[in-house]
């Protein structure tokens, strides 16, 4: 082949997940990663493939980025009887896509591809897709292809990590992770995962719009604005969450969380934690989705202690509320990288985050990091930060720089940098020719003597 560096015209990409771009298939922030990197990659004109579990109502095909991207809904057929989203009917889909996705990506994708001598880069995200990455591997092989296609395997978390068969997914593929956190816990499963970091868009790091932001820090009316967003899980800490809420409260301080979790059942218990210590709950569901709607559903919600966000926050929303809270509560016990604190610090928010995962994570420069699950390290930190209205600046502007740091442009140059090493592995690519090294001169040393100087000599 020749080449030295993997380019647009000699590398398309295939991404592989269960989550997706459709709010029938954007559960968490799988869903938005996976959406992010194949929109990122096709605007720095790769052509991209996405293939994911798709509204059943949709197009199971769509074209976009002027045809560099290609996304392809799958199992709509099962997802019809399955409504509610995703995970419903998980056995099912998982069936229908470890048998049927291989095989297209083989014949409709990697063939064409390789007539056109083309490399072909396969990134699987999460233990959904590790049979189906190992089984296009063993087309591969069987096809004399194998070593024609770059295959990364990317763990976004642990969950589920006892479905996997890590021998024989370690054979066939490069095994990834999304930060140091999740790499330490691999390698205590006789793994050693590359790290690749998530990433955002750049256009996170827009102005927030100032106007609404003001609109919403003056229709909450609270001393202290505190924001969570996460799944109800244990591992988010959301308890923790609801009890500084209340401290901070007890203090004097008027204080309002706004909180948005999934369909877990475990809100239910935290919400009942929050009515037992004392504090007014109330949910806001919005009727249409637009900023008026949004601003209208907080309006009925009314006065409350925690304002339960019963509605989809897109971006634009999202970025209002981070910029417009005092601390964006991003503390899990368990946070494999951390998205949400780094979506906070691009709007110029404040991050608490807990020592897990959050490689961007500097203390007290561009975020606050939790050290302990106690909630009065919240109301501490909150009161200090009160008190201090320069550090909270200073904070918010750092993290701003921290963030651009993480754009996708930057975090794909860095997995392309990963695929080019294992490109010449296989033989892809051609080790570049040495540079000729400078004509260095020796170093001349001068010449010290040492010698003992008299008491008193100045």
């Amino acid at each position: 082949m020749g080449w030295q560096k993997i380019t647009t015209e000699n590398t398309e990409f295939i991404v592989l997940s269960f989550e997706g771009p459709d709010r029938y298939s954007l559960a968490g922030g799988l869903g938005v990663r996976v959406t992010n990197l194949s929109q990122s990659l096709a605007h720095m004109g790769f052509k991209t493939r996405l293939i994911s579990i798709g509204d059943p109502h949709l197009e199971g095909e769509e074209i976009s980025n002027g045809g560099r991207l290609i996304f392809h809904r799958w199992c709509q057929w099962i997802s019809k009887y399955y409504p509610e989203g995703v995970y419903q009917g998980e056995n099912e889909k998982l069936y229908d896509f470890n048998e049927s996705v291989p095989w297209f990506v083989m014949e409709h994708i990697i063939k064409p591809a390789a007539a056109k001598d083309k490399m072909v880069v396969i990134l699987g995200e999460e233990w959904h897709t590790a049979e189906a990455m190992c089984r296009i591997s063993d087309l591969l092989y069987h096809s004399g292809l194998r070593d024609r296609v770059l295959m990364f395997w990317n763990a976004n978390n642990t969950m589920s990590f006892h479905c996997i068969n890590w021998g024989r997914l370690a054979y066939t593929t490069t095994i990834t992770t999304v930060s140091r956190y999740m790499k330490h816990i691999m390698w205590r499963m006789g793994l050693n995962p590359l790290v690749i970091p998530n990433g955002i868009p750049s256009s996170l790091l827009n102005n927030v719009n100032e106007k609404a932001a003001a609109r919403l820090r003056k229709s909450i009316e609270a001393d202290l604005v505190l924001s969570k967003v996460a799944r109800w899980d244990p591992d988010k800490r959301w308890n923790m969450a609801i009890e500084a809420t209340a401290r901070l409260k007890a203090s004097g301080r008027k204080t309002v969380l706004l909180a948005r979790g999934g369909l877990e059942p475990h809100g239910e218990e935290v919400m009942h934690n929050a009515r037992s210590l004392g504090l007014v709950v109330k949910e806001a569901r919005a009727k249409g989705e637009t900023l008026k709607d949004y601003f209208e559903a907080l309006a009925r919600a009314g006065t409350a202690d925690v304002v339960n966000l019963k509605f989809h926050l897109p971006q634009e929303f999202l970025r209002i509320i981070y910029h417009t809270s005092d601390a964006v509560l991003a503390n899990s016990g368990h946070e494999p990288f951390g998205l949400v604190g780094l979506e906070a610090m691009a709007a110029g928010g404040i991050a608490l985050v807990g020592s897990t995962g959050e490689d961007y994570a500097i203390p007290f420069h561009n975020c606050i990091v939790l050290e302990t699950s106690d909630p009065k390290e919240i109301q501490d930190y909150m009161i200090y930060l009160g008190e201090h209205p320069e550090e909270q600046e200073r904070i918010r502007r750092a993290a701003r720089k921290t963030a651009r740091q993480f754009i996708w442009e930057e975090v794909i140059e860095n997995l392309i940098q990963k695929l080019e090493y294992q490109a010449r592995i296989q033989g892809l690519l051609t080790v570049p020719k040495k540079a000729p090294l400078p004509d260095l001169k020796p170093l001349e040393f001068q010449e010290v003597k040492f010698g003992v100087v008299p008491v008193g000599s100045k």
